[in-house]
């Protein structure tokens, strides 16, 4: 894809979100139920830090190309392959007062929570959740699925309030102001999203209580506080990353970043669980395929004509070419692991590629030899990239985990039973 084209598509992007930001402006305004404007209003900030991400991948993409211009070659046939990353389950116990949630005494404090996902330039939402002191736990039942993630992502949790007992004023949510949007938006396609956003009112429903994120990126929309309508502010985050990544319910920290004292503020235990997996794609999809010839390392000479398919942690070895596509039983199965060792020698005329793996504290090896040399140069790189990958994506590789199907947006039944005293930050809760 060229370079004017990536940009466009970007820029598209952009102006999508604007497009979706000015209907939800205008839902604001006209709002006359507290409900729908807590969704106008949660719908602007999910716009607003997307636009903030669409514009930081443009930037880094025009940074590359200077980067090139100035003789800086990219890397990018060095990268590992890239999957899937699914967050599910997330649930996010509360600490109520003894008073407060046994003997129900005290003003009532109810407040609508959602979370913001995000993942590269990649944003979800989950539903809205209202929260007071009947509940023990705030829980999200959304599957949320980021593609083409690369194993060294950063998964970013934000926990997003608003008070829910406030003075709503109905009616018109007055004038709105673009604050920033920097220089990153040049020529004819700036100019038509910058007059898109300033006709659509972007006003940025965002607000950050307590200290600042160390790290963080400060919204492109700033929000003005006099505006009337509800207001999201940031109350607690955590970030995510490949390490994290483990089959079953697993306990996170979950970073403050407001004060009790704080209108939105709810009394969160200091941890979130939730169910975070992944599948690369060296584990779901077909590597290379082709004849070869395979034997054991204990049989020096006889050798067995196959059909080989490399796909997760095995060389499937079929008897012909269309035996996987009929399910048929593979004739011998070559276990490729991180730990694999793949050894070729340019001088062999045979051109033979030795897989070696250890299994069961033995060291199994396997001689695999093509028809051509040119076969044999495939087969050994895409071994060899395999092993890499596998290497690469870590614990995610040591077996294939499973994603659930995302359901579609429901309103959420929140269970009863609080996770507070289910937290053991060091031990592991696994949900069947």
């Amino acid at each position: 894809m060229s370079d004017t084209a990536q940009d466009d598509e970007v820029l598209q992007q952009i102006e999508r979100e604007v497009r979706m930001r000015e209907g939800a402006s205008k839902l604001l305004a006209a709002c006359s139920q507290r409900e729908q404007a807590l969704e106008a209003s949660k719908s602007l900030l999910t716009c607003n830090a997307r636009v903030l991400a669409l514009l930081s991948r443009l930037q880094r993409m025009r940074k590359a190309r200077i980067l090139q211009r100035a003789g800086h070659s990219p890397s990018e046939d060095l990268l590992p392959c890239t999957g899937k990353v699914a967050l599910s389950d997330l649930r996010i116990p509360l600490m109520w007062k003894d008073s407060e949630y046994f003997k129900n005494k005290g003003e009532l404090h109810r407040c609508a929570v959602f979370c913001l996902l995000q993942c590269g330039t990649e944003i979800h939402d989950t539903d809205l959740v209202m929260v007071d002191r009947t509940l023990t736990d705030i829980c999200f039942e959304d599957t949320v699925t980021f593609y083409a993630v690369d194993p060294a992502f950063q998964l970013r949790v934000e926990l997003y309030s608003s008070c829910a007992v406030e003075d709503f004023p109905q009616g018109s949510l007055g004038a709105r102001r673009l604050s920033l949007l920097g220089s990153s938006l040049g020529g004819s396609s700036g100019k038509k999203i910058r007059a898109a956003l300033e006709s659509a009112g972007l006003c940025g429903a965002v607000s950050y209580g307590g200290d600042a994120r160390p790290g963080a990126v400060s919204p492109p929309l700033s929000h003005d506080q006099s505006t009337p309508g509800p207001k999201f502010n940031l109350l607690a985050h955590t970030t995510l990353s490949i390490e994290h990544i483990q089959e079953g319910f697993k306990t996170h920290d979950f970073l403050l970043a407001a004060t009790e004292d704080s209108p939105f503020w709810l009394p969160l235990y200091g941890n979130m669980c939730c169910r975070l997996v992944a599948q690369p794609l060296c584990m779901t999809q077909p590597v290379i395929s082709g004849q070869l010839q395979v034997k054991a390392e204990e049989d020096f000479s006889d050798w067995g004509d196959v059909y080989g398919v490399l796909r997760g942690r095995t060389l499937l070895c079929y008897q012909g070419r269309g035996d996987p596509e009929r399910e048929e039983k593979p004739l011998l199965l070559i276990p490729v692991r991180k730990d694999t060792v793949v050894c070729a020698s340019e001088a062999d005329p045979v051109h033979r590629i030795y897989v070696s793996t250890r299994t069961r504290g033995d060291d199994a090896t396997y001689t695999l030899t093509a028809h051509t040399s040119e076969e044999a140069r495939r087969w050994k790189e895409a071994l060899w990239w395999h092993v890499r990958n596998m290497s690469h994506w870590k614990q995610c590789c040591d077996n294939l985990m499973k994603i659930e199907t995302p359901s579609s947006r429901k309103s959420i039944t929140l269970k009863q039973g609080s996770l507070y005293h289910e937290i053991v930050s060091d031990s592991a809760v696994t949900v069947e």
